[in-house]
């Protein structure tokens, strides 16, 4: 079997590392990949973003099934292009996707539907939002509409902040039209959780709970980043929370999204935040999470292959979610100054010492046998354990034999 991979980043090498463990899979081609995929994988100079390019490519080789990771080309309509052609594609089609795409739809279809979430007001004048931030209640978070690689979220804890980040969404544009318009929502409080699902229209099957680090820094401070680390199962996430969320947000979501006419087949991820007025939904993914993924894929017993099929075909009821009892840790590892700016090029050394981690590259570039930085984050380094406590120690201990000039991480991932 032929299969391609679209998108370059370590959910993508974690989704490939996962697929191969099954034996029929003879060929994986990646779109773009990075350095490390490109180890069990070939990888092809597509942008994840080129529709026109992937689908050429897709009729050409004659793939058996194309898997759409990354958020951006399933929102740009890439899954409707591929299956236009003939081409069996895995992920939601473009008007699915737009609970990730546009977070006021998403706030609208929550509030539509009864599903719990925080109260927010959304503004497309920058006048208008100004004269909101300077009179509601503190702290309170700002939000851009469109997609911005899960850095548009902004917390803000006085009028000052609020007030420079609407300039920062809607004035200077740093995430581009994404800022177009903003949310601004009440600040809630408490644990947060993300429950990955498998969803095939009607069936909606979760995964294994996960809760992420979108901090820069320990202990929650610096910006907002695609994610710094993670671990899973969190503890937080009790059969009673299960069943609480399933049947007021997981369950209602995907009901709601049918009565819209938008089915959604592929992966929704529910951000949630366990309030103490219960389960609350922040946000919804239309995919894996990164680096989510590289905690949830690795305990995962069943075979990703049938699973996906299940999806496209309608029947996940016939399947029953099997997970490794072992908890998982991921620690990123960034180019030093990531968020904001950062070097390429560093020359990563200690990939051949690790031995007790899976390490899933996301930055990086391979060149004569050596791997190179090529992004904000570059490498996920993941283990397991019997406890978040040796799967976090694992992972800490494989952290530190890497380096890379600028290499930074935290070192709080799992303690919280």
């Amino acid at each position: 079997m032929k299969i391609l991979v679209v998108g370059g980043g370590g959910r993508e090498h974690a989704i490939i590392w996962k697929l191969i463990q099954n034996k029929s899979i003879t060929q994986v081609h990646c779109a773009p990949g990075n350095g490390g995929i490109s180890d069990i994988a070939k990888c092809v100079p597509i942008g994840a973003t080129d529709i026109d390019a992937i689908v050429a490519y897709a009729k050409t080789e004659v793939f058996d099934l194309v898997i759409v990771a990354p958020d951006d080309p399933l929102y740009m309509g890439l899954v409707d292009a591929l299956e236009a052609e003939g081409i069996r594609a895995f992920g939601p089609s473009q008007k699915a996707a737009e609970i990730e795409g546009s977070k006021v739809y998403a706030k609208n279809l929550m509030t539509k539907y009864n599903i719990p979430t925080a109260d927010c007001e959304v503004f497309d004048n920058y006048d208008k939002a100004l004269a909101y931030v300077s009179s509601c209640k503190l702290p309170t978070v700002v939000k851009a509409d469109g997609l911005a690689l899960g850095k548009g979220v902004i917390i803000c804890t006085n009028v000052d902040e609020a007030i420079a980040a609407l300039n920062t969404i809607m004035v200077d544009k740093v995430f581009g039209d994404a800022g177009n318009r903003v949310i601004i929502e009440e600040f809630i409080t408490g644990p947060e959780v993300s429950v990955l699902s498998f969803c095939d229209g009607e069936t909606i099957l979760p995964m294994a709970s996960a809760q992420d680090h979108k901090r820069a820094f320990d202990n929650d401070t610096g910006p907002n980043t695609g994610g710094m680390g993670t671990f899973s199962p969190t503890p937080k996430y009790t059969a009673q929370v299960q069943k609480q969320i399933e049947d007021t947000i997981i369950k209602p979501t995907v009901s709601a999204l049918k009565s819209e006419g938008r089915p959604f087949k592929g992966i929704i991820f529910f951000g949630l935040m366990l309030t103490e007025d219960g389960p609350k939904l922040l946000e919804y993914n239309a995919r894996f999470g990164d680096p989510e993924a590289q905690v949830v894929l690795p305990r995962l017993k069943n075979d990703l292959l049938e699973i996906f099929n299940a999806c496209i075909d309608g029947t996940l009821s016939d399947i029953t979610l099997e997970w490794d009892d072992n908890s998982a840790v991921c620690v990123v590892m960034a180019s030093g100054g990531y968020p904001v700016a950062y070097k390429k090029g560093e020359l990563i050394s200690g990939l051949n010492d690790i031995s007790q981690s899976i390490v899933f590259h996301a930055g990086t570039k391979k060149r004569d046998g050596r791997y190179y930085t090529n992004g904000g984050r570059v490498l996920g380094v993941t283990a397991l354990g019997d406890s978040i406590a040796s799967a976090r120690a694992k992972a800490y201990a494989d952290v530190k034999k890497i380096e890379f000039t600028g290499a930074q991480f935290r070192a709080d991932i799992g303690i919280k």
